[in-house]
């Protein structure tokens, strides 16, 4: 198998997607900070030091899937038609589920812009509530969907 951002020679290149057709396409990512206890309980009571961390955090999720381009090197700048940030608070972990859904239509996908969505929410959430805990952890980012182009569908196990 061959990687696509690479040339002859193996020098890194932006793949030309000119001649591919614009379809629907649709990336769904996840991951999860985990946190103290207390640092859960004081997100859940007050939003945290800082305030409203779950809406920053959002925000600064939708904000990076709309600039992934200027982030990583070789992805295409795309218009999103959507970009959905959902933050859920989980007793279990106990922290945070982060997950985004992206949208466009186009010739590429938006796997890299939902990924870059769920890892910027999760950097403002741990920024948020750095004050009361510094241990927190940011991990299990992934894919959980891809959907539309020439490779079809892919779901995560």
């Amino acid at each position: 198998m061959s990687l696509s951002h690479l040339d002859s020679e193996g020098a890194a290149r932006m793949v030309d997607v000119s001649a591919k057709p614009e379809t629907a396409r649709r990336a769904v990512a996840e991951g999860l900070l985990t946190v103290a206890p207390d640092t859960l309980a004081a997100l859940r009571s007050s939003g945290g030091p800082k305030g409203d961390a779950l809406g920053v955090a959002r925000l600064a999720g939708i904000m990076a899937a709309k600039r992934t381009a200027e982030l990583i090197p070789l992805c295409h700048p795309l218009p999103l038609s959507q970009v959905v940030v959902d933050l859920e608070p989980d007793e279990a972990l106990p922290g945070i589920r982060i997950r985004a859904d992206v949208r466009t239509t186009g010739r590429t996908g938006v796997e890299m812009e939902a990924l870059t969505a769920v890892a910027v929410a999760g950097l403002a959430l741990y920024d948020m509530l750095k004050a009361i805990d510094k241990g927190m952890i940011l991990g299990a980012v992934r894919l959980r969907l891809k959907e539309g182009g020439r490779s079809g569908r892919f779901e995560a196990p």
